[in-house]
C-alpha cells in the first residue's frame, strides 16, 4: 500500500493512498514509500522517476547511485541470514531498496515491507517528526545507516560460527565441519558482493557529488562511508579466517590420515617375518625322505620353539617401534 508522510512546522501528516498527489504537491517535505509493482508505476508516474530506476528496483541490481534532472536514484540491499531454499544452512539473502530524492521528496521502493523502513518511517510519525524537516537527503541517510547497521549483526553471526567451528576442529575430522565451512565461505561471498558496491554508491553521497545531496548532508553520508570501509575489513579477515580454518581443517584430515596409515604400516611389518615363517613351514617336504627335508618337523618341540620365535620376532620389531617413536 502506498503510504505518505508531509512535515510541516505543525508536525508530520500521514496521507493515504488516494491522496498522493494532494501529498505531492503539499508545502513541506514528503515521504512516499511503495512496495509492489503496481504502485511503483503511480508513484513514478507522480514524481516523475525514470523507468530505468523503477527497473533497477525490480531486478534487483546492483547497489549504485545515479543522478537524474529531478532527483538523485541510490539502491542499495537490504541482507540478513535466513534458510536458504534449496539447502537447510542460512544463507545470505538480500531484498533491494530505491531511493529517489528530490528538493522537497523522498520515495522509497521496496518489493515488500523491510524493517529498515518501517523503523525511520515510525520514528517520524511517533517520536521524530521533525527529522523530515533536514530535508530528504538526510531521511535517505537514516535509512541507509539502518541498513548498514544491520550488516554488522549479519557479520557476528558469521564470525560466531566460524569460532564454532574452529572449535570443532580440534574435535576431530567430520564431514559436517567442511560442510560448514563452505557455507560460511558461500554467505562471505554473497555479502561482499553487497558490501563493496554499497560502499562505492554511497562514497559518491559522502563526496557531495550528487546536486541533492547538500553540504550540511555529506558528513552523515561519510559517516556511513566509513562503517562500509569497516564492514569490507571485516569481511576480508572473515574470509581469510574461514580460509585459514579450512586449511586446519585439511592439515588435521591429513594427519589422521597418516596416522592410520603408520599404524597399518606397523602391523603389516610384523606380520610380515611371520608370514614368511609360516610360509616356509607350510611346504610339503617329507623328513623321511631325506636329512635335508625339515627335519625339525620330527622335532618333538619343533611347534612350540616355532611359536616362540615367532613371539619373539614380533616383541624385537615391537621394541624398536618403540625407541623410533614409530607407535
Amino acid at each position: 500500500m502506498i503510504s505518505a508522510l508531509v512535515y510541516r512546522d505543525d508536525g508530520a501528516s500521514a496521507y493515504e493512498e488516494t491522496a498522493l498527489d494532494a501529498a505531492r504537491d503539499a508545502d513541506g517535505t514528503t515521504w512516499v514509500r511503495a512496495t509492489t509493482g503496481e504502485e511503483f508505476d503511480r508513484v513514478a508516474e507522480a514524481f516523475g522517476i525514470h523507468s530505468l530506476s523503477v527497473e533497477d528496483v525490480r531486478n534487483d541490481a546492483r547497489p549504485k547511485t545515479e543522478e537524474y534532472d529531478e532527483y538523485t536514484f541510490v539502491l542499495v540491499r537490504m541482507a540478513t541470514l535466513r534458510a536458504g531454499e534449496q539447502v537447510f544452512e542460512e544463507e545470505v539473502q538480500t531484498r533491494p531498496v530505491g531511493l529517489c530524492f528530490g528538493d522537497d521528496w523522498l520515495v522509497t521502493l521496496t518489493r515488500r515491507e523491510l524493517e529498515p523502513i518501517n523503523y525511520v518511517w515510525n520514528a517520524i510519525e511517533r517520536e521524530e517528526p521533525r527529522m523530515l524537516r533536514f530535508g530528504p537527503d538526510y531521511v535517505g541517510y537514516r535509512v541507509i545507516d539502518r541498513i548498514v547497521d544491520e550488516y554488522f549483526g549479519l557479520l557476528d553471526e558469521v564470525g560466531g560460527e566460524i569460532e564454532l567451528i574452529e572449535d570443532s576442529i580440534f574435535e576431530g575430522p567430520d564431514p559436517e565441519v567442511l560442510e560448514g565451512l563452505n557455507a560460511v565461505r558461500r554467505d562471505l561471498l554473497s555479502f561482499r558482493k553487497t558490501v563493496w558496491p554499497t560502499r562505492e554508491a554511497v562514497g559518491v553521497l559522502a563526496r557531495g557529488d550528487p546536486d541533492y545531496v547538500r553540504e550540511a548532508t555529506e558528513k552523515y553520508y561519510r559517516d556511513v562511508y566509513d562503517h562500509l570501509v569497516e564492514l569490507v575489513d571485516l569481511t576480508e579477515t572473515y574470509r581469510d579466517l574461514a580460509r585459514g580454518a579450512r586449511d586446519i581443517y585439511l592439515n588435521t584430515l591429513s594427519q589422521s590420515t597418516n596416522e592410520v596409515m603408520k599404524t597399518l604400516t606397523v602391523v603389516a611389518t610384523i606380520i610380515l617375518p611371520l608370514t614368511l615363517v609360516v610360509g616356509i613351514y607350510g611346504m610339503n617336504f617329507d623328513p623321511g625322505a631325506s636329512a635335508f627335508n625339515m627335519p625339525e618337523l620330527g622335532w618333538a618341540y619343533g611347534y612350540p620353539a616355532t611359536m616362540l620365535g615367532m613371539a619373539l620376532v614380533s616383541g624385537v620389531l615391537l621394541v624398536y617401534f618403540r625407541r623410533e617413536h614409530w607407535l
